[in-house]
């Protein structure tokens, strides 16, 4: 069986880490001087690099894979666990300077469990590190955050994700356009393993080499392009009737209302941001490539276009509740009519 391309590509040194710059210089700052420390908590969401660099961190401290000990926390989160995990702590690396534990979902350990982490985080052993990783560093008690070196791993941009769809892309042989990046991108929702797992898919299930945009949404079930951008131009010319029935032609294409929703407050936010900050117009345009921006330079020109920012304070509320509606199209609906329909609703 082929290799998963998030294995396959997962950074092995410091060097080959995205997006996470500030960490990677204070920990490459903290080996350097010899000032690391014996706790470490990575705290982001899923799919932002918190393992591989733990990873890479044991290594550089001189770890072997012997002495290396994974844990998911969500499957040992009682108590005995941690007294099972504490008797290992008192062994010796089997080679090797120190033995590193890193302990993934910190945040699902039951407290008696984590009193019981606390004694060992309080008085470790030299010869041990750990590295706690979470999505949700708030459900992490006080007493152990304190005892830990934080690090926040940001969620990667757009721009950064589809840079790496696209060199992966190239290296596995394959051609991917501007377009048909940003929009694997735009689907990983800030997730550098599920954006690569959009990518396998698609690249799996293409018969070309040269992937277009349009065969990424097919495959994808994304909306199509054309549909999404019939719906921004509509909202830009006034246009509800039209806003409505591209909306629905959506709906009847099964497409997903949440990723609708996503890519509109996207590409929205780009026309808002070449309309009120045209400072940024070369950036902008090496972000979405040549075609992407003559549409936000089509659309920046239409009446409504300078009502966008309040456009996109009515979708981010809808966003918020479209995944609890009963009937899954209503909030776009809703909002479509609440933007453009107010003279027609009593």
């Amino acid at each position: 069986m082929p290799e998963a391309l998030y294995r396959k590509y997962r950074p092995s040194k410091f060097s080959e880490v995205i997006g996470q710059e500030p960490i990677v210089q204070a920990l490459e700052g903290a080996l350097a001087a010899h000032q690391t420390t014996h706790a470490y908590l990575f705290t982001g969401s899923r799919g932002t690099g918190k393992t591989s660099v733990a990873r890479i961190l044991a290594r550089a401290l001189g770890c072997s894979p012997e002495d290396l000990v994974e844990l998911d926390a969500a499957s040992n989160t009682g108590v005995d666990d941690v007294r099972e995990l504490q008797e290992g702590v008192r062994t010796l690396p089997f080679s090797g300077p120190v033995k590193v534990y890193i302990i993934d979902e910190i945040h699902m350990l039951s407290k008696s469990a984590f009193n019981a982490l606390l004694k060992t985080l309080e008085e470790p052993p030299a010869h041990v590190v750990f590295i706690l990783a979470t999505t949700d560093a708030h459900k992490v008690p006080e007493t152990v955050l304190s005892r830990c070196e934080v690090h926040t791993f940001k969620k990667p941009s757009v721009e950064t994700l589809a840079k790496t769809v696209a060199t992966i892309s190239k290296k596995e042989g394959y051609t991917l356009p501007t377009e048909a990046a940003r929009l694997i991108a735009l689907l990983g929702e800030g997730s550098f393993r599920d954006t690569i797992g959009i990518l396998q898919k698609v690249l799996n299930a293409s018969k070309d080499k040269k992937i277009s945009a349009e065969e990424v949404a097919i495959i994808t079930g994304a909306p199509r392009q054309e549909l999404m951008r019939e719906i921004i131009l509509a909202m830009a010319d006034n246009n509800l009737d039209q806003a409505l029935k591209s909306a629905r032609a959506a709906t009847l294409a099964n497409v997903e209302q949440k990723v609708l929703l996503k890519m509109l407050m996207e590409e929205i936010r780009l026309v808002m941001l070449a309309l009120f900050a045209p400072a940024l117009a070369s950036e902008l345009k090496t972000e979405v490539g040549e075609e992407g921006w003559q549409f936000i330079e089509e659309v920046k020109l239409k009446p409504g276009a300078k009502r966008f920012p309040a456009v996109l304070r009515e979708l981010l509320d809808t966003y918020q509740t479209i995944g609890r509606a009963a009937v899954p199209e209503l909030p776009l609906e809703l909002s479509l009519i609440k933007i453009l329909g107010s003279d027609k609703v009593e």
